[in-house]
């Protein structure tokens, strides 16, 4: 805004009031307003530095500018003489203005214009004089010429490539590189020097080369100068005979050995102490590069104090430490070590602080009034301290006029009643061996009428309780009096509120709301008035209302800051976010969005403080919180074996960095190369605190251990491994474990047990002693010794006889403790006898109780697991259909006289018989029972749909249901109107004769009316479900022509796309109104896909459903408009289900009609009977296999006759059409086939043992009505999961490219 600013800008500009603390003086500024009316002594504005480096090809620029009234004149010495510019043409010196320029391109030489060059600038009011300019110029020599030997080291000796760069001005920029000009990598092991030298703390054989190369670069003549490549070749112990022979005498041979590991030594400096001298101000540089194998490093520390903070950087790897901005208190002695394990070395620099002269008070410029009195100070330190000389006009000042006004005290020159001749220029110089410094200072005396500096009206912005400063700039001779005033207040402004500062500027020192308002300066002397006006305008400060918080963050992780500001209206705030006090990270991952600060994939470089800055124009805030990054910890370090005794040695180790994360504990892990080599095993755990751990180990044990450190971020990355501990054999701690003994045929017992892990053989020859007799009786012990086993068979037992085992563990070096007994059991063998009395309770239409007599606990001849249903249907009472083979078990565990049948379907006959089994398998079945399921209700019809709207009768047509379950007695037809708020109108019910009836047309209806429909079908036990319904008659009936471009029976008039039945008659057709159509659903055991056909996209879309017939509220899944379909999940198998879909919008709802659909039942698999061990099917085997055999010898004969037998042939001529590859079944939901799923499985094979799997259902039912989890319907059908495993399934298991098992191929003809 024009006129406004704040109260702290510069006033550099303007002119300034001050106040010496004796009297008043002004100083008057460079100001172009002030020189016009002005006079003025001279004033050096501008000048060249004093040591001044110039390129000799390039022309001399020595600059001197000063500014006063009159315009000064400029002259010049040379050397300490007059410079007499016009007799030399080269040289010219700048319109108004001091400056010199000397022609050096147009063919001067530089070096004729070196030398010591100092400007004068003088005017009526007195002459001032600039620094004495050195000028020089700048030179880049080469290297002397020199012949450089190539240097042989031995492998880990020390080596210092020596650059001795020559002498120019200024100092050239030394670096080594190669013949490519890359620069060689530096490290803690090779790195350069300050005096430009290349030090290896020691060598390795990828240090030969040949093209070691030292450049210096003069960066005043943009030169580079190069020294001859150097040659290294470094030595180990297998080439340093054959370098006698290839090297002359001439080249250096550094011993004649490779050299070994040792402590450190300095390189540089020499000795053990050396002196280093720095200015004050200036950069301290101290070097210390040693060496020494392996590598050392170096630590820097100060004698009797600390390095200086935020000012002192270790750099070059450690071997160099600077110190910025040096003091005084900087001096002191500096020691730097070299360390490495095997010991260390040390060298201390005593620094000496020197100061050239610097200034404490320099003389400041003197605008006095006629008669008043001042004086100029002029004080400046140094080491030594320098000497003042006091200078007028640019002469010593005891060799000018005398003046009575002025007093020379030293430093000081005090004024005492001025006159306008004490006007003049005063030059301080103070100097000592290291510089000087020269000041000018003028005296002018002058007497002016007030008048204003400052712009009138301007508009200061403040902050609330911060200072407001309202410049008042005035000058005038004598100095005159401020005043400051209020709005319309006559008082002057005074008192603790208010300070008048000299320059004439008003402070409020805390700012308030009612201090705005205009303020008006009056500044007064002996000569005049004058006064000037300004408004104040006091703002609300910008605050954080919520600063961001500190965030401990995975890595990886994310971190967000957040920094709500409030703030005045009138300002507009703006938010800078910073890291460490530095500009964020330009990357991707920092994302800075007004208030908040998003940091992705947090790594560890991003921890550090991050700080909301808030900016407007008038104030500033800002708040900070810290980011901890925490990571997994490092692996532990240095693991050391001590205090070895013969099953325990102590571990220690050194912890890795934790990364923010405190270490938990420490896993110890342990590989042994004897028996699984290879393999880390887990041994210990030790506290996060502790650092050692005391193992306790096996014998006869090769250990190596490692060391892993756990936080909760992770684990660590394990330790290196530590050195090798063996440990002394012994005999054995501890028996096999798990003995037990279970036979496999009914004459034996297998015994067996865990045998024990490498490390718990303890020593070598490792045995187990087997013992074993029979519980009952008084047996003596019968004992075995076998090894590198885990199972040995007892033969000739009783069948299943309790039996005492076991185990004990034998090595070279004795026994193991005296094992426990376990017992044990004999082989088991088939049950004996079946159980009896098996009797049926039916219970519903698809569910029977069955009971049955358990068999003598002896018969089972093992141990007893259970009982077996056996079941299948044979046909329904309804209708005679071919008979169901396929057979169904329920298993029951345990000692069970009954259980439950459920799933079965009404209306039908069922076989069943019972078997027991114990763990060889199932004994013989009981005797058949029949048992008849009473009628049901039946499922709801097949469909319904409308048909023929008039304008007052509609035709339903339905399917009769699929599932009857019973003898159909009718259906039941309900129906009722719906109005246009969609609330129902009275019902109606017909009852519909079941003969033939699948159609029925309901007349009386009225024109344009919807009406809901509702069919069900009934037997005599009751009704089934209903299927729904709605249509509308129509408002008049439209004939419409169809015509070959048109659809076909679709009416002109309907304002509709698509209907949800369409039924054309002859050449005319009705239509109903639209709403969605389900087009298909498609189920299995526990997915439904729903598909529907709909026009409109501008509705919401819900699918209904719940399961039919229960009093349970609808499920409601909401759908995107544009979808079709839709995959109900989570539904039960053998369910029953209502579906429909609904359109929704502001006008109402238009939904499909209801669907049901039954989703399918576990698959259950058929029956197949085990004939591996029929007598008849054993005898047909063994003549199968001595017809191959003669076949076999036939071959053999005939082979050795010379004959051939192509059999190759013939299988390469006609594959096998049985080993073909199946087709794997594609449904959608996994839909199984009950044709086709009994075929044999081509290319099918028997297992291994023998024995044919039984293609029946193994799964088990907890007891029915005993706590089981089986749940039942109303009309107490089953609801739940059983399923058996088809035979398909169960040959899959044994696929074979061999040819088909006659077994399995005869089993399923069963």
């Amino acid at each position: 805004m024009p006129g406004m600013k704040s109260s702290r800008r510069s006033s550099s500009t303007a002119l300034l009031l001050l106040l010496t603390h004796l009297v008043a003086a002004l100083e008057v500024p460079l100001d172009s307003k002030i020189l016009d009316e002005l006079p003025q002594p001279p004033t050096i504005t501008h000048q060249s530095p004093k040591d001044y480096i110039i390129d000799p090809r390039d022309n001399i620029l020595i600059q001197c500018e000063a500014k006063g009234k009159p315009a000064p004149r400029f002259s010049w010495t040379r050397n300490g003489t007059h410079f007499n510019i016009d007799k030399d043409p080269r040289v010219m010196m700048k319109p108004n203005s001091g400056t010199l320029l000397i022609d050096i391109v147009g063919g001067g030489k530089a070096e004729a214009y070196e030398g010591e060059y100092q400007c004068t600038a003088r005017n009526d009011r007195g002459t001032a004089v600039s620094n004495k300019i050195v000028i020089r110029q700048s030179r880049s020599p080469m290297w002397a010429k020199e012949k450089i030997e190539p240097k042989v080291v031995q492998e880990g000796a020390s080596l210092v490539l020596h650059c001795d760069p020559p002498s120019g001005l200024p100092p050239p920029i030394i670096f080594w590189m190669d013949n490519s000009m890359q620069r060689f990598t530096q490290d803690a092991r090779v790195s350069q020097g300050l005096n430009g030298d290349l030090y290896f703390s020691n060598v390795q054989p990828e240090d030969t080369r040949a093209d070691y190369i030292c450049y210096a670069r003069f960066n005043h003549t943009q030169t580079i100068q190069q020294k001859q490549p150097i040659s290294v070749k470094v030595m180990t112990l297998g080439t340093i005979n054959e370098t006698y022979g290839v090297y002359p005498n001439g080249t250096e041979l550094y011993g004649d050995s490779p050299a070994g590991e040792r402590r450190p030594s300095i390189l540089t400096p020499r000795g053990t102490s050396s002196r280093k001298t720095v200015l004050r101000g200036q950069v301290l540089y101290l070097e210390c590069i040693a060496e020494g194998l392996p590598t050392p490093v170096i630590h820097w520390t100060k004698e009797g104090g600390e390095l200086p903070a935020h000012r002192a950087f270790e750099i070059n790897f450690k071997k160099t430490l600077k110190i910025i901005h040096v003091s005084e208190a900087d001096a002191g002695k500096y020691r730097c070590t070299a360390k490495n394990y095997l010991g260390t070395s040390s060298h201390v620099i005593v620094v000496t602080v020197k100061a050239a002269p610097y200034w404490i008070s320099e003389p400041k410029n003197l605008v006095l009034a006629p008669g008043e009195d001042g004086r100029l100070i002029c004080r400046a330190n140094g080491n030594p301290k320098p000497a003042i000389q006091w200078l007028v006009n640019g002469f010593p000042i005891e060799n000018a006029p005398s003046d009575i006004s002025r007093e020379i005290m030293e430093d000081t020159i005090s004024f005492t009643k001025v006159q306008t001749s004490s006007s003049a220029v005063y030059q301080c110089n103070a100097s000592n061996e290291h510089g000087y410094l020269l000041a000018n200072a003028f005296v002018n005396v002058l007497a002016e009428t007030p008048r204003m500096l400052s712009e009138p009206d301007q508009v200061y912005q403040v902050i609330a309780n911060k200072p407001a400063l309202l410049d008042c700039e005035f000058f005038g001779s004598p100095i005159p009096q401020i005043q400051w005033f209020k709005d319309d207040q006559g008082s002057v402004l005074h008192g603790d509120s208010y300070i008048v500062h000299e320059n004439g500027t008003l402070e409020i020192a805390f700012a308030q709301k009612n201090d705005s308002g205009t303020y008006t300066c009056i500044a007064t002397n002996t000569l005049g008035v004058v006064q000037n006006q300004a408004t104040l305008q006091v703002k609300d400060p910008t605050t954080i209302i919520k600063q961001p918080r500190y965030q401990s963050v995975q890595t990886l992780g994310t971190a967000v800051f957040e920094c709500k500001v409030k703030h005045d209206p009138t300002l507009s705030p703006t938010i800078i976010w910073l890291k460490n006090n530095e500009e964020l990270p330009d990357d991707n991952r920092h994302r800075a969005s007004g208030d908040v600060l998003t940091i992705l994939e947090v790594s560890e470089e991003d921890q550090g403080s991050y700080t909301c800055v808030v900016n407007t124009t008038l104030d500033t805030n800002s708040a900070t919180a810290h980011l901890t990054v925490l990571d997994r910890p490092d692996p532990p370090t240095d693991l050391e074996l001590t205090n070895p005794r013969d099953r325990s040695v102590q571990l220690s180790w050194i912890p890795g960095e934790e990364h923010n994360s405190p270490i938990t504990k420490f896993l110890v892990e342990y590989e042994e190369d004897q028996f699984e080599p290879g393999l880390w095993r887990h041994l210990a755990d030790v506290e996060g605190t502790q650092t050692t751990a005391e193992l306790q180990l096996s014998p006869f044990v090769n250990y190596v251990f490692r060391v892993v450190a756990v936080n909760e971020i992770g684990r660590s990355e394990p330790s290196l491994p530590s050195e090798h501990y063996f440990t002394q054999p012994a005999a054995p701690d501890e028996n096999p474990s798990g003995v037990q003994g279970l036979g496999t045929d009914p004459n034996n017992l297998v015994i067996t047990w865990e045998p024990l892990k490498g490390v718990q053989h303890n020593g070598p020859g490792l045995t187990y002693k087997v013992s074993w007799r029979q519980k009952v009786g008084d047996d003596e012990w019968t004992s075995v010794m076998v090894a590198n086993v885990s199972k040995y068979v007892v033969s000739g037992t009783p069948e299943f006889s309790p039996y005492e085992l076991k185990v004990q563990a034998f090595n070279s070096f004795g026994a193991a403790p005296e094992p426990e007994i376990v017992i044990g059991y004999s082989g088991e063998d088939l049950p004996m006898l079946a159980p009896s009395n098996v009797r049926v309770h039916i219970v519903n239409s698809t569910l029977a109780k069955v009971h049955w007599d358990p068999v003598p606990p002896k018969s089972v001849r093992g141990f007893l697991k259970g009982y077996k249903i056996y079941y299948w249907k044979q046909g329904s009472l309804i209708k005679r259909g071919k008979r169901h083979t396929e057979v169904k078990i329920l298993t029951f565990s345990g000692d069970k006289s009954h259980g439950m049948l459920p799933g079965l379907e009404p209306f039908s006959v069922y076989k069943l018989n019972v078997r027991v089994f114990n763990g060889k398998g199932e004994g013989p079945p009981s005797a058949d029972v029949t048992l008849k399921t009473p009628e049901g209700v039946p499922s709801s019809p097949a469909y319904l749909k409308i048909t023929s709207p008039m304008l007052d009768s509609l035709t339903l047509q339905w399917g009769p249901p699929l599932h009857p379950n019973g003898i159909l007695k009718g259906y039941t037809l309900k129906y009722q109107r719906i109005n246009s708020t969609h609330e129902l109108g009275p019902l109606v019910e017909i009852t519909i004769p079941a003969e033939n009836e699948t159609s029925w047309t309901l007349r009386n209806l009225n024109y344009s009316t919807r009406y809901k429909f509702y069919l069900s079908a009934f037997t005599r036990v009751g009704p089934g479900s209903e299927l729904t319904e709605e249509a509308i008659t129509v408002m008049d009936e439209v004939t419409h022509q169809t015509t070959p471009g048109e659809g076909k029976g679709i009416s002109s008039t309907s304002p509709l796309l698509k209907t949800d039945i369409i039924i054309p008659v002859d050449k005319t057709m009705k239509v109903m109104v639209l709403r969605p159509v389900i087009t298909n659903i498609t189920s299995s055991s526990n997915h439904a896909n729903i598909s529907w056909e709909f026009d409109r996209m501008d509705m919401h879309f819900y699918v209904e459903y719940k399961i039919a017939d229960s009093k349970e509220p609808l499920d409601k899944m909401q759908i995107n408009a544009s979808q079709t379909f839709f995959v109900l999940k989570g539904l039960l198998p053998g369910t029953v289900y209502r579906v429909r879909v609904v359109a929704e919008s502001q006008a109402g709802q238009l939904r499909s009609k209801d669907e049901r659909f039954e989703t399918r039942p576990p698959a259950m698999a058929s029956r197949q009977v085990d004939i591996a061990t029929q007598g008849w099917f054993i005898g047909l085997m063994c003549a199968i296999a001595l017809l191959i055999l003669i076949l076999l010898i036939v071959c053999f004969i005939k082979r050795n006759k010379g004959g051939k037998y192509p059999v190759k042939e013939k299988e390469d001529a006609h594959a096998d059409p049985e080993i073909q590859p199946m087709k794997e079944d594609d449904g959608a939901f996994g839909e199984y086939s009950d044709t086709e799923d009994h075929k044999p499985l081509k290319g099918s094979r028997t297992p291994s043992d023998g024995t044919v799997k039984k293609g029946v259902s193994d799964d088990s039912l907890v007891d029915y009505g005993e706590g089981g989890e089986g749940q039942f319907n109303e009309d107490g059908s089953f609801i739940g999961q059983y399923s058996g495993k088809k035979e398909k399934e169960t040959v899959e298991g044994n696929e074979s490219s061999e040819a088909p098992s006659p077994v399995n191929a005869m089993n399923s003809f069963v």
